[in-house]
């Protein structure tokens, strides 16, 4: 009996690649965060770093940071009145736990509600995802800092943080 190779061939290829790709999906429900959609936010806060997935921090973490940009970090990220209003209200609809809490549920596991940190980098969760990183690493001059998520997870700006 002789049985075509190439019809099965072309099938486990087929296979291969859906599962690749359902894969990656399936990873990104743990790793994705829906980037920044609005063109003012991208423009504004990506000037100066990542424009930050707004599912990352709770609605409270983004009213006060934007509350005090007068001091963001040590910066005066100070904006104009209409643009901050914006901005605000953009992430904080967006914020894991209002619009953005399909992305943002796993990685708020555990926030406190009543203080819940400014920093993505306090968040429990990451913590605990980064924790086998070496100091010597966050130093490396490539890297500068625990917040420049882009040096490791090359399509962080896409919302993809898997390894």
């Amino acid at each position: 009996m002789n049985i075509p190779t190439r019809p099965i061939a072309l099938t486990l290829l087929a296979l291969a690649f859906s599962a690749l790709i359902l894969g990656r999906a399936q990873a990104g429900g743990g790793h994705f965060y829906a980037p920044v959609a609005d063109p003012l936010v991208k423009e504004e806060c990506g000037s100066c770093h990542l424009a930050f997935a707004p599912s990352m921090l709770p609605a409270a973490s983004w009213r006060r940071m934007m509350s005090e940009l007068k001091n963001h970090f040590g910066d005066d990220a100070s904006l104009d009145p209409a643009t901050l209003a914006r901005i605000t209200d953009y992430l904080v609809s967006n914020a894991g736990d209002t619009g953005g809490r399909r992305y943002g549920e796993k990685l708020l596991r555990g926030v406190s509600t009543t203080n819940p940190p400014l920093r993505i980098t306090e968040l429990p969760k990451w913590v605990r995802e980064h924790r086998e990183v070496p100091a010597w690493e966050w130093k490396h001059k490539e890297v500068r800092s625990k917040a420049n998520c882009t040096a490791c997870h090359a399509d962080a700006a896409r919302g993809y943080y898997d390894e």
